[in-house]
């Protein structure tokens, strides 16, 4: 982790201030400091794996961890961050496959788990590779050690991306890159003060991930859960005073169904949104929600960092809602044809950034589809455009265009405008096969409005007619994937099964 020097002076300044609290559980930074010590002095003297196939300059152990949201995770993670460590972060609830072929792949020192029977455990002893357990270590996490290493450079982290195949993409990432970045957001967004933070998705995805680090390195209290569980979030925003809220734009409407006729949470000062474009019935719900709270949105990806931030300050509206925002600070944003020439304002095309926030690159799983550095700067493949006053407007992936009758549709366009319908919550686009379009246009949505004639009148008022879906379904719960995201893939399949979790509408 790259605020080792933070965590000490935290330690040393505010010792007893909780660092992390997780379903009440606490953990002070006194306690996280001498944990973390102890945890660094076991990970030196442990063996070095000779199965690894590639290099990672400078690393002496890589740790993986694959735990939950554990209260261990923050001392395992600020232990094998510590130069000359190493940790690689995997999502226990990824398809056990996934798992065997990263672990395989990765061949780390140890595995931490949270769960001794779990899969993740069970892969690591196949494959000979130490496991730990949090809460049974082999060790004394009170025997303190020597302090963590501070200011080195190099590896510290590597995360684990889902590509155009089932094979996991591993990036890797420096400290210098995250230090960068920490110091840039900790004057964007105002955290000198270190206002406690909730962030309630899954640590070992890139925004809870970075939520927590952030915090600490301002010596704020993070708050997370467990479990998705939207009314113990609610609680815990109400009853431990959070003023700063991190989350997709799924679990903030879940919170407000679990909140529905309680009392405003007026504590928050600051909501930030990243993961989904937020749309304007999510965002006036969230100013009922959160009526003192400043509303945020950034646009990122892993390998990319930030990209852009906005803010919505006050009653109205103050910048297009379509778009998510101007650059970050130290990032220029350019859109690009397909021979990598800018198009100016106005026109869609590859969204391109220069900065200093770009990851250094993949250890394995490049497909050559998305994240690539050229002379133009860097892309994910996301498509967009930018207007005269330098706001981008995100069109989607160009691997996730639809045709329909010949012409090109994002599904992020539909989306957007389906979401701004009076009575629906979320909603879905995609194409499936057809005879005659070659692909017809499916949207799925959630909410109280389920006439269809309303919602096709609705797309008419702001779409082209092609752009229109020829069929639409209506779902009463999302499936998400762990990071807090809808899980696309299952509705989809949902609606080709013709399964009882959606319902098709009809006049």
């Amino acid at each position: 982790m790259p605020i080792h020097a933070q965590l000490l002076r935290h330690a040393t300044e505010t010792s007893d201030k909780a660092a992390l609290v997780i379903d009440g559980r606490s953990l002070s930074y006194g306690e996280l400091y001498l944990r973390a010590k102890a945890i660094y002095r076991f990970l030196q003297d442990l063996p070095r794996s000779n199965h690894r196939m590639f290099d990672l300059p400078g690393v002496e152990t890589l740790a993986a961890l694959s735990l939950g949201n554990h209260i261990g995770f923050a001392e395992y993670f600020a232990a094998a961050t510590a130069f000359p460590n190493a940790c690689a972060v995997i999502d226990p609830m990824m398809p056990a496959e996934r798992i065997e072929r990263i672990i395989e792949r990765l061949a780390p020192d140890v595995l931490i788990v949270d769960d001794d029977a779990g899969p993740s455990a069970e892969i690591a002893r196949r494959l000979g590779i130490p496991v730990v357990v949090t809460g049974a270590e082999p060790f004394d996490l009170g025997a303190g050690g020597d302090d963590l290493a501070v200011d080195a450079d190099g590896i510290f982290l590597i995360g684990f991306t889902s590509g155009t195949t089932a094979e996991p993409k591993a990036y890797y990432r420096s400290r210098e890159q995250w230090r960068r970045s920490l110091d840039r957001g900790r004057v964007v967004f105002e955290l000198e003060d270190a206002p406690s933070t909730m962030c309630p998705g899954a640590l070992a995805h890139g925004l809870a991930l970075y939520a927590l680090v952030e915090a600490l390195d301002a010596g704020a209290t993070f708050h997370s859960v467990r479990k998705w569980d939207p009314g113990m979030v609610a609680r815990t925003l109400s009853s431990w005073h959070v003023e700063r809220l991190v989350a997709v734009p799924t679990h903030i409407a879940g919170i407000a169904r679990a909140w529905a006729g309680e009392s405003a949470l007026t504590s928050l000062r600051d909501v930030l949104t990243a993961g989904a474009k937020l749309d304007r019935n999510g965002v006036e719900s969230m100013r009922r929600l959160f009526p003192k709270a400043r509303i945020r949105e950034y646009y990122g990806a892993s390998e990319l960092g930030f990209m852009t931030v906005s803010t919505l300050v006050g009653g109205e509206i103050d910048f297009p809602i379509d778009r998510v925002g101007q650059a970050y600070p130290g990032v220029e944003i350019s859109i690009r044809d397909l021979d990598e020439n800018d198009v100016g304002t106005d026109v869609p095309g590859t969204i391109f950034v220069d900065s200093d926030l770009i990851a250094d690159g993949y250890l394995w799983g490049d497909d050559g589809q998305a994240f690539r550095v050229t002379e133009a700067g860097a892309t994910v493949g996301d498509l967009g455009e930018l207007d005269a006053d330098g706001m981008l407007r995100v069109i989607g992936r160009a691997g996730g265009m639809m045709i329909s009758g010949g012409n090109n549709i994002y599904p992020a366009e539909v989306e957007s405008v389906l979401k701004a319908c009076p009575g629906v919550e979320d909603a879905v686009v995609f194409g499936l096969p057809d005879a005659y379009f070659g692909q017809r246009i499916v949207a799925v949505v959630s909410g109280e409005t389920m006439d269809l004639k309303i919602l096709a009148d609705h797309c008419a008022n702001s779409l082209a007619r092609y752009k229109i879906p020829k069929q639409f379904y209506h779902i009463g719960s999302w499936p998400m994937t762990s990071s807090g995201k809808i899980s696309r893939g299952q509705v989809e399949t949902s609606v080709v099964s013709g399964d009882d979790f959606v319902i098709r509408l009809s006049a």
